[in-house]
């Protein structure tokens, strides 16, 4: 069974872009695609990206910010 493919939403280099033709973006491999980048990479390259690291959950973020020293 193959790997399945990063949830480009939840990437820390996924932006979505103001350009209407080209809507999605990876800061990593710095290109725009109007495709998710994991799809576009994955049919380029035959495999998923080796770029994807995933965000912090929310819940981290929020626990970091509620300490007070």
């Amino acid at each position: 069974m193959p790997a399945p493919l990063p949830h480009c939403p939840d990437c820390v280099h996924y932006y979505i872009t103001h350009d209407t033709r080209f809507r999605y973006g990876c800061r990593a491999m710095n290109f725009k695609s109007p495709r998710p980048p994991g799809q576009a990479v994955f049919e380029a390259a035959g495999a998923p990206c080796l770029s994807f690291q995933p965000k912090p959950l929310r819940t981290e973020k929020r626990q970091a910010g509620n300490r007070r020293s």
